[in-house]
């Protein structure tokens, strides 16, 4: 698999225009329906995948907060 493509790569291999690919993968990219972003300079598509380390780190720590807040909320409800 690849991190990264060139939009005229992308536009020879399906037949379209570079301009086409650019609008189309900007549609995606703001719909949150792929992860990657767009460097216009370069004219280069780059994925941003997570990977699964990151993302049992970032799941852990959503886990975490909910906890320490449900602990404050005991403890205010212990000290009334």
């Amino acid at each position: 698999s690849f991190k990264s493509v060139t939009m005229e790569a992308m536009a020879s291999a399906f037949g379209v225009t570079v301009d086409f690919i650019d609008l189309e993968l900007s549609r995606f990219i703001a719909a949150g329906k792929l992860p990657c972003k767009i460097d216009k300079v370069a004219c280069v598509l780059e994925t941003n995948r997570p990977d699964a380390r990151n993302a049992f780190f970032q799941a852990t720590i959503k886990q975490g907060d909910f906890l320490v807040n449900r602990i404050q909320k005991l403890s205010r409800v212990i000290d009334l």
